[in-house]
């Protein structure tokens, strides 16, 4: 048997429960102790869509971290320990290190709700004083109090037993983790954010309207990790944020004649500041969260030669986020940033003089969409193995608006459909985005070479650096052999005839 998880009647105090208790059974070892239980996760739940819940326990005598089974409650790993550390990496090799390396990768681990709880642990033993069932007694102040029966193995009929006594006394059993009524209380639910695009759209909506619509949902994004970019809590506040400014100013290109041109004119030399002010930041995050592998592609023997590059990455990431960090709470960001909201906000003009505001919104993306299909296959199709580097940076940028269109208006196609060609799509993006990778990298890393030469760098250091030059060569080398096929697999008859049939205006 599981452990099965009751509530208590309001008219149930724990001592009055566990009084009832002792008269029917015997009780050995009984102990009562103040805990405050929090529950932490990543700020976009990677836990919880996992099926895992996090909580820490701390009292006066202990604490300790548990991991658990969130739909049947079963402890799947646990440690003592004293503080929570915001990184899986700084836990102590083991299994929670293990399962929160493999769940969060980069993400922070965030307290999500806090709750004071008095816990009282009976052991329930037989004639022979052999403990023959567990129970622990959750008394909460504002959430009704919990009982956890922990079955021990062959004693299952007394578990059996304590459980029909339970329910004679009124208590219910629960399936749904305490997690959810303390995250309610704070008018939380889980999953509450996620930086995938949830774009809700009516095929009728007028033009101007559904946009304003989906710059409001990505405006959401950039306002709830603005703070976390700022703070610098982890990498992935400042990647959702850029991407939510890169999906704005891709969204601003596409609405020529649907919103007003001095608007548009505005908010696209915002967007592309904010794209220009945060980029120096993430390029060097992404270094450092790449840095283990950049040193396994050494030789061993001058594996740790590189470690001062990665010394310096620090050092120039700490100025750089600093630089940023200012900027984002400067009068032009934030004035910008209100002026943009409230424009969202304002109610639609009754008369557009813009041609394409009155266009529904179907018709609008199915303009949109298939002029950028159109675009990506032109571009690819003049790509050979003598074009140059930019070519293919070109047709990465034009098929990343492709993608965003196609999540804009994704709920506006039938699902099945759509998600194939973006997944296509997807394919042939990955292939041209490690390309670009490998070009920039190779470049920063010249780059950094440079303004290393006037500190005092071990020539080892050097040498491990060119290496490292070398191996993105090589690896640039293979992406760009493997474009033609992507890109080919891409223009299948059945794939275009699938974009035509979705997006191709008068179909």
């Amino acid at each position: 048997m599981k452990a099965t998880h009751y509530e208590l009647p309001t008219t149930i105090t724990a001592e009055k429960l566990i009084a009832t208790l002792s008269e029917k059974v015997e009780i050995d070892h009984y102990s009562k102790q103040y805990f405050l239980k929090t529950y932490y996760d990543s700020f976009d739940w990677r836990l919880y869509k996992q099926g895992l819940s996090c909580e820490f326990n701390r009292s006066k005598q202990t604490s300790s971290l548990q991991i658990s089974n969130r739909k049947n409650g079963e402890l799947v790993a646990s440690t003592i320990l004293f503080d929570v550390p915001s990184f899986s990496k700084q836990f102590n090799p083991g299994k929670v290190r293990q399962i929160l390396e493999s769940t969060l990768e980069m993400r922070a681990l965030l307290a999500v709700c806090t709750l004071e709880c008095e816990a009282y642990h009976l052991n329930i033993v037989n004639e022979e004083g052999k403990i023959v069932l567990y129970v622990l007694i959750e008394e909460f102040e504002l959430l009704k109090n919990r009982l956890t029966l922990i079955p021990v193995k062959g004693y299952d009929k007394v578990a059996e037993r304590i459980t029909e006594m339970l329910t004679d006394l009124g208590l219910k059993t629960v399936d749904k983790p305490l997690l959810l009524a303390a995250l309610r209380l704070q008018g939380r639910h889980p999953k509450d954010y996620s930086s995938k695009l949830d774009i809700h759209l009516t095929p009728e909506m007028r033009a101007d309207i559904a946009s304003k619509y989906i710059f409001s949902y990505l405006l959401r994004t950039i306002r709830v990790n603005e703070q976390g970019t700022i703070a610098d809590i982890d990498s992935e506040f400042l990647h959702d944020f850029r991407v939510a400014t890169r999906r704005t100013r891709v969204g601003l290109s596409q609405m020529t004649n649907v919103l007003p041109e001095d608007v548009l004119a505005r908010y696209k030399e915002f967007f592309s500041w904010l794209g220009q002010i945060t980029g120096e930041t993430r390029d060097l995050d992404v270094y450092l969260l790449n840095f283990e592998q950049y040193k396994k592609k050494l030789p061993a023997i001058i594996r740790q030669s590189i470690t001062p590059l990665q010394h310096f990455l620090a050092a120039k990431k700490l100025k750089s986020h600093k630089q940023l960090a200012r900027k984002l709470r400067s009068s032009k960001y934030l004035k910008l940033l209100a002026e943009w909201e409230e424009y969202l906000s304002s109610s639609p003009s009754q008369n557009p003089t813009e041609a394409d505001a009155t266009l529904t919104i179907k018709e609008l993306a199915n303009k949109r969409l298939w002029k950028a299909y159109k675009q990506v296959i032109k571009e690819g199709e003049a790509i050979d193995r003598h074009s140059p580097p930019e070519a293919l940076h070109k047709l990465r940028k034009t098929c990343k608006k492709l993608r965003y269109l196609m999540e804009f208006f994704q709920n506006l196609y039938p699902e099945r459909r759509i998600d194939k060609l973006i997944t296509r799509l997807k394919s042939l993006q990955d292939v041209l985005g490690d390309y670009q990778d490998y070009v920039i990298q190779q470049e920063k890393l010249k780059q950094y070479s440079e303004e290393m030469q006037t500190i005092n760098t071990p020539n080892k250091t050097f040498l491990a650096m060119g290496v490292l030059i070398q191996d993105f060569e090589n690896r640039k080398c293979k992406t760009r052999g493997r474009f033609a096929t992507h890109f080919e697999s891409f223009i299948k008859p059945g794939n275009q005839e699938l974009f035509c049939t979705l997006f191709k205006p008068g179909k």
